[in-house]
């Protein structure tokens, strides 16, 4: 009787690990805990790589990541600007891709 009930006690505890895992997990559309850490570092990064960059005076530029997939948008002066903001953030170290919706003033 008591190693049924050890049984069930130690099934349960793996049951309700399994899930905790699982919520953390990632899938197409959401991220998991620890891409969310990733991209929230990337896009501190960029924008800090945009903003420190001396040919770039626009801070009308918006940085979001998803799954290491940067995208940019907002607006700037030129299409100078759009292919500087580009190449900073594909420097940016663990940038897959970078997605322009950057517009002119």
């Amino acid at each position: 009787m008591q190693t049924s009930l050890v049984r069930r006690a130690a099934t349960t505890a793996f049951l309700v690990g399994m899930l905790a895992l699982t919520a953390c997990a990632s899938t197409a559309r959401t991220e998991g805990t620890g891409e969310y850490v990733d991209d929230t570092v990337i896009t501190t990064k960029v924008k800090t790589a945009v903003l420190n960059d001396p040919m770039l005076k626009s801070a009308e530029i918006n940085v979001e990541t998803f799954k290491g997939r940067v995208q940019l948008s907002g607006f700037v002066n030129s299409q100078a600007d759009i292919n500087q903001a580009v190449k900073v953030a594909r420097a940016v170290e663990g940038v897959s891709s970078v997605t322009n919706d950057m517009k002119l003033k």
